[in-house]
This record gives structure tokens, C-alpha cells and sequence, in this order.
């Protein structure tokens, strides 16, 4: 029998972390915890006692994570934890409370502390006041570098080849202050100044020891609102750049803008001081990286991806990263590529959806201004559900009064959930707020919509959406994007629509049906979606037009020929005689489609309007022949049915439309007369790149809400009733439209309303399905 000789003791890691911030320490801490034998050294260049800002926010999740890794850890932190519920909103002196949202934060010098002492307790060595060697130098004797070295990350600079890093500057800048009191809950409060508007975020982190002269009860310690006690409270003031300038705080040195913010802020604080700490006004920058590991060298917390602090989430994000990284190294020692591979697998879909929300906050901050006017309950809603992850029926778990009274401000009948209430448009009265939007189905003959639009359209109409639309429906057959487009060209056409009308109108009483009309322009002339999308037809391909001789895509599709006067004239006859066919087919509103890169959207975005005559050149030019097409329409559309226009309010790429042109967009087809502004995004460039996720398109139908007062529609990745209902009651959208939704249930708005108990006039069930109103039993229930 052949005897194995034992296999070579493994010989235990030697790990570096550059950084010795929450998240470098903890990842020390977890990593000499996970093999004792490990030899674990920690790079600080600053001194133990030394820190920056003061107090920071942990979650309830990010607390278990911490207990589950570390217990002595978790016991130590829950000493220390100060908690709130509330959050306190200050509009224009009236303040309004939220509770149940459950916060819990402690000073920053505490929590490094804590991580000191355990990372001591364990053996890690600490090298206070020491410049880590370079990452590349310490991997050559370790096996394993940490590079927890901050948003400046040197490490990450120095091999920016590998990790790819993407950093992106915003407008607004801000201070890290302090309070030597401790507010019982969180506190935003605005100053609208001469310079502009300005805005304080304030919390708790620390409460001092009862009994003291500064008691709780005593009533100095009261101040109306928001109540303080003896402790500590973070106190960040932040502004627009250009508010920043103009209030001269680029030339106050660090003690006077300090005590400018106490002034500017004087009643929120009432009267105190507030203290600094090698405060400095920043610019917040977001950090991202294709990559997060180089070799053994690993990115972590700042250095890897940061978060706006109006979420609350540096911090946390470091520590659950530090629970991760030492999970997959204890679990493959042996393989630390791989380790380093699974933890960035893990963690980099949860940090990308929180810098998702993270940057839908950071925008609301940046635009606040336009905000304002709101009503008072309706500003505080679109405040607390800013980065979409607080919803309406989340908040009407947390705290059901607040969220009742915001629904009573907004004016839903008793009963009834925001998106079943009824909304005017023009001379239309929609039952509900749900919208069907436009979907090309490409299986028309000749333009000639068939039995598959029959059932399509009906189906969604008897699924109890207020308001369907049909696909973009082309004025002509060259403006036709493929060959299986709708059209209204002829009367042929206009009939077999009647046909489609007259079922909704019989059958699902109450839908209104409304109709898209476009021309494809530059992108038409091409297959099937699912042949091959804007790719040029094999054989058959017609001459395209467009505002500019520029084709879609150099060198793949065709080169259209400029539209000079005659043809403007002869395009904008086929778009009125297109609208006198949809009125006499019974189309209950007609949408302009100004959008996605077709022809009307081709005059509208510089990028693809290079004319030099008074159809270009600065946006009224470019606006010019959109509006005099919406002109002729609105002039033939009978006047007591409602027409809207869908814009692109961004091409995502530099140089197209930008959000401030959208507004001018909106703002001009509303003067002439548009009801409704249906805001899109995007499509008008194929290297485009637009920043994908929930709810992603409707920031820009808030703005244009919120600047002009139109209403307006909102659409892109809208998938769930709460985010209508959260939508609506925020005020950032006046209608939802949903499009994949309603290709996944038909009956999409009637499943909503079963859902969330409701049965009333803004969802009515067919008399044949109202058997089906009720979700079927699935099994048994008793466990």
C-alpha cells in the first residue's frame, strides 16, 4: 500500500489594507478574525484621534450584516447608537413630520474607536501617521492588498488602466458642520436667500448623559419643532455652485463660513453656534470602476464606488463590502482571484442600485429650487420617496396618517388610490391615471391595422387602463419605419381603425383610445423589430427625408435627403390629412410624435439638425417646424379632444438636448395649445448612453411639471402600481404610461385595483370577468 505523505500546511495570508477608515478597518478586523494566523497591517496616514465630518448612519441591514460577521463588534456599536424615527421637513415655515423610518447613527470618531480596539483586541497592526508603501509594492510581499484608501484613492489612480475609473463632478457643493445639541430626528430645512435657494440636513449621533444642565424637559432645550436635547448632531449645509458664488462663500475661510451657515440657518438651530473640523466646501464626485480588483489587489468602499450623502450610504456601503471581501477570502484562501471575482459579483449589483438611487436623490437636490412651489404635503412626499426607494405604499406602512393626509391634499376620494383618480385632459375625462403607451407591433399590411390591433387594443381597453394608445401610426408610406407599420395615408386605413375604435368605444365604455401619429424620417426603411432593429431592409428599401442629410447609422443606413420647402409643405399636409382620418375614425386624442429621433425629434436635437436656414441653428429655429406640423394638426383636430406631444427631453449624449432645452421644448408646444406633455428620452443617436433603471425617464416629467405647471405623462421602466401611485401622489407625473407591463398582463390596471382592495369607478371590471376580479386561492395557507 503506497503511503501519501501529508499535504504542506497551508501557509496562512499576509494582508494589507491601505486606508484606515470604517471600511479598511473592518475589513482588517474580519479578515484576522476569519484565521487568527493571518498577519493583518493597516496603513493610516493620519492619527488615531483624527477625523473627518462627524457622524454617520447605519441601517438596520447593514447593523445585522455587522452582528452576524462580528458579534463583538455589534455589541459594542448598539452602546453607542443613537436612534430616530422621524423626519422632520421644513417648507417655507411650516413643518411637516414622517415617522417610521427607523435611523441609527453614532459619531465617526466613536465607531473608528470601536473598530480600533477590535482590530487591536485580534492582533492587527495599526500604522498610525505612516504613507502606505504603493499598492504595486505591497503586493510584491503580500498576498492580498486592501485598498480602502477613500475617493482620492491613489491606488486606484495608479492602475486606472486596470480599474477603469469614472469619475463624475456635480453642481452642487457642500459642508460637513456640527452642533453641540442633539436633534430627536432628522431635520431638512431650506433658506431661500437673494442668492438662491440653500438647504440643511441635520441628524443626531450622539446624546449626553441625563441630568445634565441642558436636560430634555428643561425649556430651553425645546425650541419649536424639531426638539434637541444635550449630545451631538450632524449638521451638512449644501447649495448650488453658482449660489455658492454669488453668497461669497469661495472667499470665507473655514471659521466664517461656519458661522455664515449658523446665521443663514439661525432658526432651525435656534440661535446656536455650529463647530467645524478641517471642514472644506466639496463638490461631490461619484465614483465608478469597470473593474474592482487588479491581480490581489482589491478596491473597497470609496475608492471602488461611492453614494450622495442624501441617502446616507458611505459608510455603509464600506462596511457591508468589509463583510463581504473577508467572507470570500475565508471561503477561498486558496484561490484569492476567484474570492476577489465572487465578491465583486456579489456587491456590485447592490452598490449599482444604490448609486442608482443615490443619484436620483442627488439630481432632486440639485433642482430643488424648481420644487418649491408645491403644496406643502405634496413637497414633503416628493422629498421622502426622491430616490424611488420609498414608495407609497411603503410609507403608508410606515406612517399611515401622514400618507393618508398627502392622498386627502392630492384629492382622492375616500377609498380610492391615487392612480384611480379620475384626471381631466382638455375636454377628456379619464377614469384613472393609467396609460397604455404606444407599442409597434409591425404586423400591419399595406399600413392596414388587422385583427392582431383588434385584439391588442381591445384586450388592454377591457384591462381597464383610462387612456390606450395605438403604436406610432405613419403618415405616409414613406414615413413608415418598417414595412409592417399602421398607417393613415388612406381611407382604407382610416376604416379598419373605425373598426378597432368602435370595439372600445362598445365594449370597454369608459377606455379612451387615442392615436399616435408620426413619420419615421431618418430611421425608417428598415426590418422588423425582431429581423434585425433599424437595420436596412434587405431589398425593397424606400428614399428616407429628414431635417439634415445625416444617416442614422454612418456607413449601415441609408442617407436621407434634407426636406427643402416644398417637402416641409407636402409632410406637414400628410400629418393634417392623416389627423382628419384619426378624428373621423374616432380617436379620442391625438399624439404628436416629437420623439425617439424620427423626423419631427430629427428638427428638434442639434446633433442631428445642421440646417442652416430658419429651420436650425438655436432651439427656436430647430422648434420652428415642429410647431408649425403641431399648428396644422391642432387646426384639424376637433377642438373639444385633447392632443398631446411625446418629446425626448435628453439624447443622452453630449452636445444633443439637454433637460434645460426640454423645458423650452414643453414650454413652446404648450403655448400653442398642447394639453399634455409626454415626456420620453433618448433614441435619437445610436451612441447614446442613457442611465437605465426604475423609473429612470420620469425625473425630467417632474421638472417639466414643476417649471411649467402642463401636465404631463410620464413613462420609462414604470413597472409596479406603487411607483404609479408613488409617481402621482409626489406630483411628478400627472399620468404613468406603461408599455411591457401591459405586454405581460393585458389586464394590468384591473389586477392593480384587485391588489389593493379596490372596487370602484376608476377600474371597472367587465360584466363577463367579473367572476376573475378576485386572485384565484393557490393552496393551502395553514403552513
Amino acid at each position: 500500500m503506497t503511503v501519501r505523505p501529508p499535504a504542506p500546511a497551508r501557509r496562512p495570508l499576509r494582508i494589507a489594507v491601505i486606508g484606515g477608515g470604517p471600511g479598511g478597518l473592518y475589513a482588517a478586523a474580519l479578515l484576522k478574525r476569519g484565521d487568527p494566523a493571518r498577519e493583518v497591517t493597516v496603513w493610516e496616514r493620519n492619527a488615531p484621534t483624527d477625523t473627518f465630518g462627524f457622524g454617520v448612519v447605519l441601517s438596520d441591514e447593514t447593523l445585522g450584516g455587522i452582528e452576524d460577521a462580528d458579534p463583538a463588534v455589534h455589541t459594542a456599536l448598539r452602546r453607542e447608537l443613537v436612534h430616530w424615527d422621524d423626519v422632520h421637513i421644513v417648507h417655507r415655515g411650516r413643518l411637516l413630520t414622517s415617522t417610521g423610518h427607523g435611523f441609527a447613527a453614532l459619531g465617526r470618531r466613536r465607531l473608528l474607536e470601536v473598530l480600533h480596539a477590535r482590530c487591536t483586541e485580534l492582533g492587527v497592526r495599526l500604522r498610525f501617521r505612516a504613507e502606505a508603501p504603493p499598492a504595486a509594492e505591497l503586493a510584491a510581499t503580500h498576498d492580498l492588498v486592501v485598498a480602502a484608501d477613500g475617493v482620492h484613492s491613489r491606488t486606484r489612480e495608479a492602475h486606472a488602466d486596470v480599474f477603469r475609473p469614472t469619475l463624475t463632478t456635480h453642481r452642487c457643493r457642500y459642508i460637513w458642520l456640527a452642533a453641540d445639541f442633539a436633534l430627536d430626528a432628522f431635520r431638512f430645512d431650506i433658506a431661500e436667500t437673494e442668492y438662491g435657494v440653500m438647504q440643511l440636513h441635520a441628524y443626531p449621533y450622539a446624546h449626553a448623559a441625563a441630568g445634565s444642565a441642558a436636560d430634555p424637559d428643561h425649556p430651553t432645550s425645546r425650541p419649536a419643532g424639531t426638539r434637541v436635547r444635550p449630545g451631538s448632531s450632524t449638521v451638512i449645509v449644501e447649495m448650488r455652485e453658482e449660489v455658492w458664488r454669488a453668497a461669497g462663500f469661495d472667499e470665507l475661510d473655514e471659521a466664517e463660513s461656519t458661522a455664515r451657515c449658523a446665521k443663514i440657518f439661525a432658526e432651525a438651530l435656534q440661535g446656536r453656534a455650529l463647530r467645524s473640523n478641517k471642514s472644506a466646501w466639496t463638490a461631490f464626485r461619484t465614483v465608478v470602476n469597470a473593474r474592482w480588483s487588479h491581480g490581489t489587489t482589491v478596491l473597497l468602499g470609496d475608492a471602488a464606488h461611492t453614494a450622495h450623502f442624501s441617502i446616507g450610504s458611505g459608510t455603509k456601503l464600506a462596511v457591508e463590502d468589509a463583510v463581504a471581501l473577508a467572507a470570500h477570502v475565508d471561503a477561498r484562501p486558496d484561490d484569492l482571484p476567484g474570492a476577489l471575482a465572487a465578491y465583486e459579483a456579489e456587491r456590485r449589483p447592490v452598490v449599482e442600485s444604490t448609486q442608482r438611487a443615490a443619484a436620483a436623490s442627488l439630481r432632486w437636490f440639485e433642482e430643488l429650487a424648481g420644487q418649491l412651489d408645491r403644496p406643502p404635503r405634496q413637497f414633503a412626499f416628493n422629498l421622502l420617496t426622491r430616490s424611488r426607494r420609498v414608495t407609497h405604499d411603503n410609507l403608508r406602512l410606515r406612517d399611515p396618517a401622514f400618507t393618508a393626509a398627502v392622498e386627502a391634499e392630492f384629492g382622492c376620494p375616500p377609498g380610492t388610490p391615487p392612480m384611480f383618480t379620475p384626471f381631466r385632459l382638455g375636454g377628456l375625462t379619464l377614469r384613472n391615471r393609467v396609460v397604455v403607451s404606444p407599442m409597434d407591433l409591425y404586423v400591419a399590411e399595406d399600413g392596414v391595422p388587422g385583427d392582431f390591433h383588434l385584439v391588442h387594443l381591445g384586450a388592454r381597453a377591457l384591462g381597464g387602463a383610462g387612456l390606450v394608445m395605438t403604436e406610432m401610426v405613419c403618415v405616409s408610406p414613406q414615413g413608415r419605419i418598417t414595412p409592417g407599420c399602421t398607417g393613415l395615408w388612406t381611407d382604407e386605413q382610416a376604416e379598419a381603425w373605425t373598426r378597432i375604435t368602435g370595439f372600445v368605444h362598445a365594449q370597454a365604455p369608459g377606455t379612451a383610445l387615442g392615436v399616435q401619429l408620426g413619420h419615421s424620417g431618418r430611421k425608417g426603411s428598415t426590418r422588423l423589430m425582431w429581423e434585425g432593429i433599424d437595420q436596412p431592409l434587405p431589398a425593397g428599401n424606400w428614399p428616407l427625408v429628414a431635417a439634415s442629410p445625416l444617416p442614422y447609422r454612418p456607413g449601415v443606413n441609408q442617407t436621407p435627403h434634407a426636406l427643402d420647402r416644398a417637402g416641409l409643405t407636402a409632410v406637414r399636409e400628410e400629418f393634417t390629412a392623416a389627423a382628419r382620418r384619426a378624428a373621423r375614425a374616432g380617436f379620442d386624442l391625438l399624439e404628436l410624435h416629437c420623439a425617439h429621433g424620427y423626423l419631427l425629434s430629427g428638427f428638434l436635437s442639434p446633433l442631428t439638425n445642421h440646417r442652416t436656414d430658419a429651420y436650425g441653428g438655436d432651439l427656436a429655429g430647430r422648434l420652428r417646424y415642429p410647431l408649425e406640423v403641431f399648428d396644422a394638426v391642432r387646426e384639424v383636430w376637433p377642438a373639444d379632444r385633447p392632443m398631446t406631444v411625446r418629446v425626448s427631453a435628453t439624447d443622452w449624449a453630449e452636445g444633443g438636448t439637454t433637460a434645460d432645452d426640454a423645458v423650452e421644448i414643453a414650454r413652446a408646444f404648450a403655448a400653442h395649445g398642447a394639453d399634455a406633455i409626454d415626456v420620453s428620452t433618448g433614441q435619437v443617436v445610436p451612441d447614446e448612453r442613457p442611465e437605465f433603471g426604475r423609473s429612470y425617464q420620469t425625473p425630467y416629467a417632474d421638472r417639466i411639471r414643476a417649471a411649467l405647471g402642463v401636465p404631463v405623462i410620464a413613462v420609462g421602466a414604470i413597472s409596479s402600481w406603487d411607483d404609479v401611485n408613488s409617481l402621482l401622489l409626489a406630483g411628478r407625473a400627472d399620468l404613468c404610461a406603461l408599455a411591457r407591463p401591459h405586454l405581460y398582463d393585458p389586464h394590468w390596471t384591473l389586477h392593480a385595483a384587485a391588489e389593493q382592495g379596490y372596487e370602484g369607478p376608476g377600474a371597472p371590471w367587465p360584466a363577463p370577468y367579473r367572476a376573475g376580479s378576485r386572485r384565484p386561492p393557490t393552496g393551502r395557507k395553514d403552513g
